[in-house]
């Protein structure tokens, strides 16, 4: 028992140390509750501000509010007043409106100018389509007044029978009974057209042109002797009595002639000024020719190439080949015609034109009916 009994001095610490525990949890306790109020405060505070700033939030979002609902009653009222000025307008507009039956028998004017409008629709579509067919008419007198001008100035038979068909296309187009005489006319012209022959005033210029061209090589009547190198003066030595005598032969028989048949008649050698001359002639006759030609001259195209013949056959060589055969294609060339005699255009021309007369009096007189009725209907209308 004693070995297990602790001494007093041993005991007491241990009974000491639970009665110093409290006195420090306390303090410790108070502090920690000190700091959790300045917690709450802080919070308490952040929530006052907090709130503070979403009253001033909410006051000035009030106060926007109100100012848009101020101008949206501003615009109302602007609105109203707008409605209020077109209302008075309407008012004023209505007390000038004419009564019921002046709009009764306004409608039935109206209705009746509409009716009126109609039938004058009518009747201008009529007189276009008609006059349509006028200018198709008129074009068609004018092209056979360019086929007599073709004819009589230029003796164009192709053109002119191109335009004579335009024009009877064009009275075909018609499909009028009334037309029958002028088509019957402009019938017989084209017949008369196709049976004439165009000559060819064409081919003629470029021939006669060919025969310009080949006058500059034809030769003098009696050619000048040239030497070749084929005489005795190559065939002989310096010195020796032929070469003299060929050279003495040389000389002279450029101005001596040997001629066998004295009997004919002798014409003088063309020396080399005269020679251009005569080819000058020749070109300018042949030239004289082809402007006959082109231009239909009949006697001028014959007195040329007459004159081009006489020409050849005083001044050139009738035996060369090239003076030959020019003296046969100007011969030739005389014998084409030039001129043509053109069908007469004034009876078809007078037939569409009588036809057309006729034509614009059946028009006028179907219109004035018309004209008489459209009149009234405005007298009417007027009061």
């Amino acid at each position: 028992m004693s070995e297990t009994a602790l001494p007093k001095d041993d005991v007491q610490p241990v009974l000491d140390a639970p009665v110093e525990a409290p006195v420090e949890t306390g303090s410790a306790a108070v502090q920690r509750r000190g700091n959790g109020l300045a917690i709450v405060a802080l919070l308490l505070g952040a929530a006052g501000v907090a709130v503070g700033g979403w009253g001033v939030w909410q006051v000035r979002h009030l106060q926007a509010n109100t100012q848009q609902q101020l101008s949206q009653v501003q615009a109302l009222n602007d609105q109203a007043q707008d409605l209020k000025l077109n209302e008075q307008r309407l008012t004023a507009r209505l007390e000038q409106m004419p009564a019921a039956d002046e709009l009764d028998a306004r409608s039935r004017l109206v209705t009746q100018l509409q009716g009126d409008q109609q039938r004058l629709n009518q009747r201008l579509e009529t007189v276009l389509g008609a006059s349509r067919k006028d200018w198709r008419l008129a074009e068609a007198e004018h092209l056979l007044r360019l086929a007599s001008l073709r004819l009589s100035a230029l003796q164009d038979i192709s053109s002119a029978q191109a335009l004579v068909q335009g024009a009877d296309e064009i009275l075909r187009e018609q499909n009028d009974p009334g037309s029958f005489a002028a088509r019957e006319q402009v019938a017989k012209t084209l017949v008369a057209l196709r049976s004439t022959q165009q000559p060819d005033r064409t081919g003629l210029f470029l021939r006669l042109g060919a025969l310009r061209d080949q006058v500059i090589s034809l030769t003098e009547l009696a050619p000048e002797y040239k030497d070749r190198g084929e005489s005795l003066l190559g065939l002989t030595a310096d010195g020796d009595g032929a070469s003299r005598w060929a050279q003495w032969w040389d000389q002279v028989s450029r101005y001596i002639r040997i001629d066998f048949n004295a009997d004919k008649n002798v014409r003088p050698l063309l020396a080399g000024q005269s020679l251009s001359q005569v080819r000058l002639a020749l070109s300018l006759a042949l030239e004289q020719a082809q402007w006959a030609a082109l231009n239909g001259q009949a006697v001028v195209y014959t007195q040329a190439l007459a004159e081009a013949r006489d020409v050849l056959k005083g001044n050139f060589n009738p035996d060369n080949p090239q003076s030959k055969v020019m003296l046969e294609q100007v011969g030739e060339l005389s014998k084409q015609p030039v001129t043509v005699v053109t069908p007469d255009l004034t009876g078809t021309l007078s037939a569409v034109q009588g036809y057309l007369e006729r034509r614009n009096v059946n028009a006028e007189d179907s219109i004035k009916p018309m004209a008489k009725p459209a009149a009234d209907t405005a007298q009417e209308a007027t009061p």
